[in-house]
């Protein structure tokens, strides 16, 4: 088929909606916009979420809007049951924890969460524990110390 034989099926193409051009086009006198109001001024936009002066859904159902905390530290989970691969008496840092492929990277501080179990006593070093995973830790014989945020590289 030659490309200059192409054409829109019918009914694709539609002519834009002309208004403004007299009475007799269906479109004159208010083109439209009906009669007075807000909506019929010329440079009309009314914002999102504006309901008409009644009191909008996003302030009627504050806890749907949320507050976002700037300063929060995010902190990368790991649990105690993951800490299982390593060797007993060992010890564990972050390095090592990527090393591993439990952690991606080194760009977020690292807690330490009580899922799952530990059979045997490890060094762990991380930025956080969680209290039930300290208890844990120290349970199986092991030891847990904090190393500070800014001493962590990536």
């Amino acid at each position: 088929m030659l490309q200059e034989k192409l054409s829109p099926p019918p009914g694709a193409k539609k002519a834009r909606k002309r208004v403004g051009r007299g009475d007799g086009s269906g479109h004159g006198t208010y083109s439209g916009r009906g009669s007075k109001g807000q909506k019929s001024r010329a440079g009309y936009k009314m914002r999102p979420g504006f309901e008409g002066g009644q009191l909008p859904l996003i302030k009627r159902l504050p806890e749907k809007r949320g507050f976002h905390n700037p300063f929060r530290t995010e902190y990368t989970t790991v649990k105690i049951g993951q800490l299982g691969i390593f060797e007993p008496e060992s010890e564990v840092t972050p390095e090592k924890l990527v090393a591993a492929r439990i952690i991606k990277s080194l760009r977020q501080p690292i807690k330490i969460l009580a899922g799952g179990e530990i059979g045997h006593p490890l060094v762990v070093k991380a930025n956080k524990f969680s209290a039930a995973a300290k208890a844990k830790i120290e349970a199986a014989g092991g030891k847990t110390e904090e190393i500070g945020i800014e001493a962590q590289t990536d």
